[in-house]
């Protein structure tokens, strides 16, 4: 038996992950404090607002249970997520947790009146393409030695992993296209 997938619950699009996480049938856990982490056998990190969710995990004590947990689990981050596992420069109350080596810059792919669905190929799965929704999403400047691009959009990194850790500037829980969930999950099972 699968032990429940922990989502950090404090602000962004968590639901639409817990939703994703039911239909492949895990138990979802809104994870808000740090002992919401002990249960969880893997962790994502949702889109939405960085500079908040960076506030808010601070507040809530989970900074450094968060970087522990991902030094024996895997974490996804997605859009907001990405930023905060990447090892990009401190900004204005944004703090990143320096969990995977790349960088980005925020909102790069345009503001929110510029967010767009399109296709993407994603390298492990090249029987048919995605369909990613880019909101607000970072663009990554730098990728480190260890990091595998997993994606790529108009020949753009859009999805990268580490050994365990995997990271997307779009937002996979829109939709009812499972793989990429299936392919971070697919971690508990190896």
């Amino acid at each position: 038996m699968v032990r429940p997938v922990g989502i950090l619950a404090l602000q962004g699009n968590f639901s639409q992950h817990a939703a994703m996480l039911l239909h492949l049938g895990y138990a979802p856990i809104m994870v808000r404090y740090p002992k919401d982490l002990e249960a969880c056998r893997a962790l994502i990190i949702p889109g939405g607002e960085s500079t908040t969710m960076s506030k808010q995990i601070d507040r809530n004590g989970l900074r450094a249970p968060i970087k522990d947990f991902g030094k024996k689990n895997p974490i996804m981050g997605t859009c907001a997520g990405m930023i905060l596992l990447s090892n990009s420069k401190n900004g204005k109350n944004m703090d990143p947790l320096n969990i995977m080596d790349f960088t980005v810059d925020r909102n790069a792919w345009g503001r929110q009146v510029y967010s767009f669905t399109d296709t993407l190929k994603l390298h492990f799965d090249k029987r048919k393409q995605f369909k990613g929704t880019f909101i607000r999403a970072p663009k990554i400047n730098q990728i480190g030695k260890q990091i595998k691009v997993l994606a790529e959009y108009n020949g753009e990194p859009v999805m990268l992993k580490n050994s365990k850790h995997l990271v997307c500037s779009f937002h996979p829980e829109i939709g009812k296209d499972t793989r990429i969930h299936q392919f971070f999950l697919k971690n508990l099972h190896d």
